[in-house]
């Protein structure tokens, strides 16, 4: 089945003891709705329809799923299922809050605590060019704070970037979308193919799902911190490994931000995943050591030493 676009359920429709408000989010693998509970409390809504195996057209409830693709679109709503029952477990301040999940209209629905704020995302297009270092790591720093235990349940995000990075009103980061974490750490599980961002995903994305590990999400947070100095995304990585023209950190602000942040961007956003750091926890302690501020360099043989330092791995 051809990509297409789903329509989503209309507003005021009635889920289980919600009803929905608008639709927030559409996306190739989901919608999301703002909705109200019985307490009138608002709550975000995550529909499981990827738009590659259903089709919903204008006015219809129930999605139409051609026989060829009924097996895949039942195994992806299996784990999804399984993914919010998994969330549900979670309870920690910088992962969104999974309050419920059922079955309905022939699909499943996982029930999100709404927050009030903005997406990391909209963040860097409004402050382009002008985030400060002290930003950036006070955000990651917290944000991989969830990751960790996201992490330690035996799970991966899988799509993390800037728009899956949401900004409470104090800043405070809160992992959302967690709809790519179709991989465990359990390889005994089955695996659906991930999804990804270009620009984002990790070389591993790309090539054998066997690869993928912690470290794939962390080249999407070194990928999102890139992102951060740069107003945009950096070279996908799948063209990275067939000419490699991203320019390292250490290089493109060099002077601008101090060269640990910069090195560990570049550490983040190697292309070999054994070059990277092997857990979120090797990653914080580099981010929250004491900050030396930037000076100026222009040392040819400076910067030959760092290029040869980070790509040797992939020479």
């Amino acid at each position: 089945m051809a990509q297409q676009a789903n329509q989503a359920l209309p507003n005021g429709h009635a889920l289980e003891e919600y009803v929905i408000d608008h639709q927030l989010s559409l996306g190739g693998f989901s919608i999301v709705y703002l909705a109200k509970g019985v307490d009138g409390r608002q709550v975000a809504i995550k529909e499981y329809l990827p738009n590659s195996l259903a089709l919903r057209t204008d006015g219809q409830v129930m999605p139409v799923i051609s026989a060829e693709h009924l097996g895949a679109f039942r195994y992806g709503m299996k784990c999804f299922f399984e993914e919010g029952r998994a969330l549900a477990r979670l309870s920690h301040p910088n992962v969104i809050r999974v309050l419920n999940f059922f079955r309905a209209n022939e699909t499943v629905y996982m029930v999100m605590e709404y927050e009030h704020g903005r997406t990391l995302q909209e963040f860097i297009q409004k402050h382009q060019g002008h985030i400060s270092e002290r930003f950036i790591r006070g955000v990651f720093t917290r944000m991989l704070n969830g990751l960790r235990e996201v992490h330690s349940h035996k799970l991966l995000h899988l799509d993390l970037k800037p728009s899956n990075i949401y900004l409470r009103s104090d800043n405070t980061p809160v992992l959302i979308d967690f709809g790519a974490a179709r991989q465990t750490l359990s390889t005994e599980q089955p695996m659906l193919k991930p999804m990804y961002t270009p620009g984002f995903a990790s070389p591993e994305h790309y090539g054998s799902r066997k690869d993928l590990g912690p470290w794939s999400d962390i080249y999407s947070v070194g990928a999102s911190m890139y992102a951060c100095l740069a107003g945009n995304a950096p070279q996908a990585a799948d063209e990275r490994l067939k000419k490699d023209n991203l320019t390292p950190a250490m290089i493109r602000w060099d002077g601008q931000f101090s060269d640990r942040l910069l090195e560990i961007i570049d550490w983040c956003l190697n292309l070999n995943h054994l070059y990277r750091p092997q857990s979120v926890f090797a990653l914080q302690k580099a981010l929250v050591e004491t900050v030396t501020p930037p000076t100026p360099r222009s040392s040819p043989r400076w910067i030959n030493r760092f290029v040869d330092k980070f790509r040797k791995a992939d020479k």
